[in-house]
């Protein structure tokens, strides 16, 4: 199944004329493409999918869905960080 997992937009930067960003999903941080929502900004939160943020989406659905996918139990890939990412893990693990 293709899930797209809500993030807060904490950082926005370029990396070789992409536009990135570091996301917060939830206390897990994870370096996300914002090449496809130009009009997001810090303190947005976006729907990402695969590293791509596809959609800009308000706080009260971010929060609803990540309530939902926490409950069925598909966060487990999003708290799995490995250790060459440039962001990492720093939550509590559940």
């Amino acid at each position: 199944m293709c899930l797209g997992i809500p993030g807060k937009v904490v950082e926005i930067r370029h990396e070789h004329d992409v536009r990135m960003g570091k996301v917060d999903f939830g206390g897990v941080f994870k370096s996300v493409c914002l090449e496809h929502v130009e009009e997001a900004q810090i303190g947005d939160y976006v729907l990402v999918h695969v590293g791509f943020a596809l959609a800009k989406i308000d706080e009260e659905e971010a929060k609803r869905v990540f309530e939902v996918l926490e409950q069925m139990g598909e966060l487990a890939e999003v708290r799995e960080t490995p250790s060459n990412l440039p962001f990492t893990y720093v939550g509590n693990s559940s």
